[in-house]
């Protein structure tokens, strides 16, 4: 009876061990990860300047498995007339593919592009006279783009940028 109980004993541990229960877990996503990419998707100076420190050290944050896959400002010129749109152009895009990862990009599509909105005034900020009404205006055309093509995930999907 000892011999057949050891026997089960180790046919249990080896079919344990065989589907990989028994091994370590997976290493999983921080819990924190919303709140994470909720901070460096805000429209404050404090969000964008956290999201491009991340960003110039994504390895620091790898466990997190953030999607930093950019085009940029797509088809539109990511500097157009000399203005450095690139770097906004990028945390949006950040926005966009995290938040459909996770399946709440219609809860936040309206910040992202508020956030995007703001840095691109940012930079307006940093022009006077007619460059900065120029750079306004080109701030506005990109916001309304995105504001208005910007594509809305289908109810009870998930789907990347």
């Amino acid at each position: 009876m000892r011999r057949r109980l050891a026997a089960v004993a180790v046919s249990a541990a080896a079919l344990t061990l065989g589907t990989g229960l028994a091994a370590a877990p997976a290493s999983a996503v921080p819990a924190d990860k919303a709140q994470v990419l909720s901070r460096w998707t805000q429209t404050d100076a404090g969000s964008y300047n956290a999201f491009v420190s991340a960003r110039n050290n994504q390895g620091a944050w790898s466990a997190y498995r953030f999607n930093w896959s950019t085009d940029y400002c797509s088809s539109s010129p990511d500097n157009p007339f000399g203005f450095p749109f690139q770097t906004a152009c990028s945390r949006h895009d950040f926005g966009y593919r995290n938040y459909k990862e996770m399946g709440t990009f219609n809860a936040n599509k309206a910040r992202v592009d508020s956030a995007f909105y703001a840095d691109l005034k940012r930079v307006c900020a940093t022009y006077s006279g007619a460059k900065k009404v120029s750079c306004d205006a080109l701030a506005w055309t990109y916001y309304q783009a995105v504001d208005k093509l910007g594509k809305v995930a289908p109810q009870g999907t998930v789907n990347a940028a």
